[in-house]
Parts: C-alpha cells; sequence; structure tokens
C-alpha cells in the first residue's frame, strides 16, 4: 500500500506540473534588426519585465533579423493570431492604420524631445488607440531616431545631388512623395532585400536612423553618409488583438508596464547611438557629412509640392498641432 501510495503521490505531482507547462503560454516575438539593435534591447527588456509580473505564466521565443519574415508579414501574423507580439518600424504601419503616416512627414519634429513629447502625449495615444480596430493592439510608442541618407554614388548637400539616385525607401506612401518631390528615384523595398539589393547595385542607397546604420554594418555596402534628419523614424511595440483578448488584466497591466519599460530601453539606445554613431561610422571608413541649416531649408523648400498632399490626407489642422505642440 505504502508503495502504491508513493506512486500515487509521484503521478500526481507529474501531472500537475505537466498542467502547469501546459498551461504556460509561448510568445513569439518577431523584428527585422539583430539581438543587439535597439528592437533587440527591447524585445528583451519586454521579456524581462512581463516574466517578472507574472512569473511562469508565459514563455518566449524571440525571432530576430526578419527571422519570421518581413514586417508587413509579422503583422499579419499578429492580426491572424499565429504570431503574438513584435516591434516595428512605422514604415509599415501606415498601410494598417493610415493615420501613423503623419509622423513620417519630413521636417515634422524639431528635436527627439519634440517627438517624444508628441508620441507619449494625446495625439499619438489617440493613434495608438485606433490598432484595436485592425486586429492589433498597440502597447507603446519606441524609436529609430532621425533617419539619415546613405548611398554609393555621392556625397549630398543639395537637392540636385538626389537627383535620380535610386534610394530605398519603406513602402511609406509619405516617404515616396517626399523623395519624388526631391527628385530621387525612390524605391519600397522589403528590408531582408536591403543588403543584397546594395550590394548588387540594384538600389544606390538608402535611408535609416542611425541606430539601423551602426548596427547592420550598413558601412560595409555604403560609401556615403549624409546627416539629413529628414524624418523622425517612430516604431511601435504590437501585439496581437486575438492574444491580447485572451489576457485577464492582471496580465494585461503586467504587458503595458513592460512595454513602457522596453520603449524606454529602446530610447536610451538611440539616445546613446546618436552621440557615438557617427564617430562609429567614421571609424569604420564612410564619408560623412552634415547639413547646414542653410542646406537643409533648401531640401525643405524641395518638398513644398509633397506637403500640399499631407495637408490633404492628413489635414493642416494635424500637421500644425504637431509641428506647434509643447
Amino acid at each position: 500500500m505504502k508503495f502504491n501510495l508513493t506512486h500515487f503521490a509521484a503521478a500526481s505531482a507529474f501531472v500537475a506540473l505537466a498542467g502547469a507547462a501546459a498551461a504556460q503560454t509561448e510568445i513569439k516575438i518577431g523584428y527585422a534588426l539583430a539581438p543587439d539593435s535597439h528592437y533587440g534591447v527591447a524585445a528583451q527588456k519586454f521579456e524581462e519585465v512581463v516574466l517578472a509580473e507574472t512569473g511562469d505564466q508565459f514563455s518566449f521565443k524571440h525571432f530576430p533579423s526578419s527571422g519570421l519574415g518581413g514586417e508587413r508579414e509579422v503583422i499579419e501574423g499578429l492580426q491572424l493570431g499565429t504570431i503574438e507580439a513584435t516591434i516595428v518600424s512605422s514604415g509599415t504601419l501606415a498601410n494598417f492604420v493610415p493615420s501613423t503616416g503623419v509622423f513620417d512627414i519630413p521636417f515634422l519634429f524639431s528635436g527627439l524631445d519634440h517627438a517624444r513629447a508628441v508620441l507619449d502625449g494625446p495625439i499619438g495615444q489617440d493613434i495608438l488607440g485606433e490598432f484595436d480596430t485592425v486586429g492589433l493592439h498597440g502597447l507603446a510608442w519606441g524609436e529609430q531616431g532621425f533617419r539619415h541618407i546613405t548611398n554609393n554614388r555621392n556625397a549630398i548637400h543639395t537637392p540636385a545631388d538626389v537627383e535620380g539616385l535610386k534610394i530605398r525607401t519603406m513602402e511609406n506612401p509619405v516617404h515616396l512623395a517626399a523623395f519624388d518631390a526631391m527628385g530621387a528615384a525612390p524605391t519600397p523595398m522589403a528590408w531582408p532585400e536591403v543588403i543584397s539589393s546594395l550590394q548588387q547595385g540594384v538600389i544606390d542607397g538608402q535611408e535609416n536612423p542611425l541606430s539601423v546604420i551602426v548596427s547592420v554594418k550598413l558601412n560595409e555596402v555604403q560609401k556615403y553618409l549624409t546627416l539629413s534628419g529628414h524624418v523622425y523614424s517612430p516604431a511601435m511595440l504590437l501585439v496581437s488583438k486575438p492574444f491580447w483578448d485572451g489576457l485577464d488584466d492582471d496580465q494585461k497591466a503586467a504587458m503595458e508596464k513592460a512595454a513602457t519599460e522596453a520603449a524606454a530601453a529602446m530610447r536610451g539606445y538611440v539616445d546613446n547611438v546618436e552621440t557615438s554613431g557617427v564617430e562609429t561610422l567614421k571609424e569604420r571608413g564612410m564619408e560623412v557629412n552634415a547639413l547646414s541649416a542653410e542646406e537643409k531649408a533648401a531640401f525643405q523648400a524641395s518638398i513644398k509640392s509633397a506637403y500640399e498632399g499631407y495637408y490633404d490626407t492628413y489635414g493642416q489642422e494635424l500637421v500644425d498641432s504637431i509641428v506647434n505642440f509643447e
């Protein structure tokens, strides 16, 4: 009898452990960049805080470096509920929530503090809430920083220097309109194709924040870096709406806390790269120039026609409210 009771107790413990394991929910989180990028830093912080807040209710599986496909594919996976979470650039988001495109208007923000205040304030939070209507749930705005141009053709000082330049952009109509107005030849392309296209000369250049340029070592395939700061590039921590709706209130609170800390970690990474990235890229052999205030003004003037389109799309009142936000 004692032998049987012992075995019964052991079997019961095994069943209990198996039940606990079965109850644990896996969170697949995919993102386009490497684990040591600002996306990776944010993803790790998100996992760390969720686990600290919820114990063993969740497990995480990371898919960096586009391991689950391009950003559009990953977001569609979130809508279907086959992927739980992503950290994603703003470039693809406008295909799902069109109003996010307003933040991609060139020369909209005066600096990082201005951009962060807008995104964390009522304008940014209202747009974040729109994702619930398209099978997604926006948890927090992160960022990549201000975007700059790299290319293999020539240094850039004036709009004439980008005439006909085959430059990869995100699949983003706001960016496309701006580069069209400048006279460039913008080429929308999913990120996984960019490095090989630069190597093969399919495109001349691309534009991205320093956080991306440094982390993916674009200096290995690009010669010139122009610090144009033409567009501020937000990012977002998104989860699947089906996944979100299956959480209880405590779990949702944990996810929100984790997302806030992940966004702060991403911004900290960007702050560091903004101060150190230029020197890093110079040391790696890139030729670097910064647009002067006069040169930047010439680029602003060159996209005046695009601004008329932005007003039509987003409303001049919204655009002006962002420009003037304090």
